[in-house]
């Protein structure tokens, strides 16, 4: 049987959104390089088989807009941070009686079939590491469960302790976000998604642009 998931994304206003990774393009840009990475990703995740729809939760107009010509239902940030902005996302918006999944909105490297074979491994509340195990780029409950999101600093330890079960496969681009400069030159590695990998292209950064892996 394949699950209808629901799949809810955070974003931040551009202009708060990555601080870590400012420097890596020209700062008039770094906004354009954030939602460039949101859309990659929301195409993958609406191009997934498993997925019955995406939840944006933002209150940024620019993100709001690109993200519903995609195909996105968004709905506004309620304050309160990260995990407040999960919680409402995939509690409250989605409803506790649907699959849910809350997933970093800076991975321009996903694939859709990564999600979806990550995505088809649950069948209890789970998370996946990000690449360097200390992070989660993904937290996944079933009907009936709340999510509980432990989201901010060494977060897979944080979700192992909630008793969540922890998903690791290869999924490289599933797992590979964007924190840095070098992660963003991890991504272009993988594959970058179009927008992502276009963008830094027409910047000089990257003279080709491989398909997303």
């Amino acid at each position: 049987m394949v699950r209808s998931w629901t799949v809810v994304i955070p974003v931040k206003r551009l202009g708060l959104a990555k601080t870590r990774l400012r420097g890596a393009v020209p700062p008039d840009r770094h906004p354009d390089l954030a939602l460039a990475m949101v859309r990659d990703t929301a195409a993958a995740v609406l191009s997934a088989t498993t997925v019955a729809g995406l939840i944006v939760v933002t209150d940024d107009p620019a993100v709001g807009g690109a993200v519903r010509e995609l195909g996105a239902r968004v709905v506004p940030d309620p304050g309160g941070g990260l995990n407040a902005a999960m919680r409402y996302g995939a509690d409250q918006a989605a409803g506790l009686g649907a699959y849910r999944a809350v997933l970093a909105g800076d991975l321009p490297a996903l694939r859709p079939e990564q999600l979806d074979e990550a995505l088809g491994r649950v069948s209890a509340r789970s998370f996946v590491p990000d690449a360097a195990g200390i992070g989660t780029v993904l937290l996944a409950a079933p009907p009936g469960r709340p999510l509980d999101p432990r989201f901010g600093g060494p977060s897979a330890a944080a979700h192992a302790a909630s008793g969540a079960v922890r998903l690791v496969r290869e999924w490289p681009g599933l797992r590979q976000d964007v924190d840095t400069a070098a992660d963003l030159d991890a991504v272009l590695t993988l594959g970058a998604g179009p927008r992502t990998c276009g963008l830094l292209r027409d910047l000089g950064l990257t003279t080709e642009c491989a398909p997303a892996a």
